[in-house]
């Protein structure tokens, strides 16, 4: 299939895109992601790989679109948040001793 990534075109199939990413390892994803195989990888980390560009050269918009016309599985951003980790309100709230719920 080709597709324009950062203003030059590539022919990309989906063999070549998994040869490519075979024994690449994963970097932590900390926004949008694409499966794999069995691996999720950022999308800016495939990108690089399979173009041999500069991250900054290209959107990861430009990579989600190609990698989902060839039929991988592209992820939104994760959570915010872990569970459990407390808001600056509770923090503050607990520091001062008084409740964690707001007064109606």
């Amino acid at each position: 299939m080709r597709c324009v990534i950062a203003r030059y075109p590539f022919e990309l199939t989906k063999s070549g895109v998994l040869a490519s990413m075979k024994g690449v390892r994963a970097e932590l994803v900390t926004g949008e992601s694409v499966t794999i195989g069995r691996r999720r990888y950022p999308v800016k980390q495939v990108g690089q790989v399979i173009t041999r560009q500069d991250r900054r050269d290209f959107t990861s918009g430009e990579v989600v679109r190609a990698m989902t016309r060839l039929g991988f599985t592209c992820h939104e951003h994760p959570g915010t948040a872990p569970v459990g980790v407390p808001t600056p309100l509770q923090t503050a709230s607990a520091l001062l001793g008084g409740t964690t719920s707001p007064e109606v």
